[in-house]
């Protein structure tokens, strides 16, 4: 444990040098308050409290940044040390490739809970500002909360995998942007366009559901706005949520982290510098 505390420290202090706190913190503040004076207008027609409706906003906003700043801290883990050859020189120390991936996780996972947390927090406060009966909705804040840092461990485990595959930063950041694209923005149009085409076949009763609890994206959105009461702030694919039950999207969350890890350090494994 000492040596993953050792690395996961020196992994945050090159993460504050390098402003990832910084560039993470403002990022989720600026639209997470953009998304709380903006989200907040239809709580009268919906017939929930504010703060639940900012929360169904703010998942619409997670589920897009949350995995793009996931990829974008850990798409150079590996393959920018061995590139400027420091990847040698941490493996000659008695420490094993497990753990030298699990501090570069806890350090890249505290930079993305402190954001979350903080665009988060100012979200919620401003809400119970401009309205006190909106903390029917801090539940669903919370859950928010640690499914974001859920979120945010599957994808920084994928991009330790693209790191060790293609061991050059260039070809891992190209293919942190092409998952990226892939799986948060491509994914639910080739659902939608399977669902018109099926015109209410099979794959519209039993494979849809099981393709969206298929991608941690989609898992967490329909997690997050099924537990905020607030589906009817939803469209799209974000709509399904009434018709998947909480616990198995909540499963798939908490699976991914487990399987992209485990990934990464089969990857990770493979690397000899």
């Amino acid at each position: 444990m000492s040596r993953i505390l050792a690395t996961a420290g020196t992994e945050f202090r090159i993460a504050l040098r390098n402003r990832w706190v910084a560039i993470a913190m403002v990022l989720m503040a600026l639209f997470s308050l953009v998304l709380a004076a903006a989200g907040s207008a239809p709580t009268g027609g919906l017939g929930v409290d504010r703060l639940s409706v900012i929360v169904a906003s703010l998942t619409s906003l997670a589920v897009y940044l949350v995995p793009l700043l996931a990829l974008l801290m850990s798409f150079d883990a590996i393959a920018g040390e061995l590139e400027r050859g420091t990847l040698p020189l941490l493996l000659t120390y008695p420490v094993s490739r497990a753990e030298v991936l699990a501090g570069k996780l806890i350090a890249h996972l505290a930079v993305l809970a402190l954001a979350c947390a903080v665009g988060y927090g100012l979200a919620a406060a401003a809400a119970l500002w401009a309205d006190p009966a909106a903390s029917a909705g801090l539940p669903a804040m919370l859950r928010l909360l640690a499914t974001s840092v859920l979120l945010g461990a599957t994808f920084i485990g994928i991009g330790y995998a693209l790191s060790a595959l293609s061991r050059r930063p260039s070809g891992a950041a190209g293919l942190a942007v092409g998952l990226w694209l892939g799986l948060v923005v491509l994914y639910d149009l080739g659902l939608l366009a399977a669902i018109v085409a099926d015109n209410g076949g099979w794959f519209t009763v039993h494979g849809f559901p099981v393709a969206l609890l298929a991608n941690p994206a989609d898992a967490f959105r329909l997690y997050n706005l099924s537990a905020s009461e607030a589906t009817a702030a939803a469209a799209g694919v974000g709509g399904a949520a009434a018709t998947v039950p909480a616990w198995q999207s909540l499963t798939s969350i908490l699976l991914w982290p487990v399987l992209a890890l485990a990934l990464a350090i089969a990857a990770f494994r493979k690397v000899i510098p």
